[in-house]
């Protein structure tokens, strides 16, 4: 069994109209269909949609960094 590892990072933008970590935890759930042993999640960007003067949905870009098969 290797002790050496190597990762591979995808970017995503997941939303919600419920909070940051929603999101986040969005983002990571869609990734998760066709992506395996997902390993980290960088935050790279937290950002929202106004509508009417409020907050209508938050978005938050990530980076998902995950091992490959070997």
């Amino acid at each position: 069994m290797s002790t050496s590892h190597v990762y591979k990072k995808i970017e995503m933008v997941g939303s919600s109209t419920t909070s940051i970590e929603d999101a986040v935890n969005n983002a990571v759930k869609r990734a998760a269909e066709t992506i395996r042993h997902i390993r980290w999640v960088e935050i790279i960007e937290t950002r929202c949609h106004v509508e009417e003067n409020q907050i209508a949905y938050w978005q938050v870009s990530v980076k998902i960094g995950f091992t490959l098969d070997t």
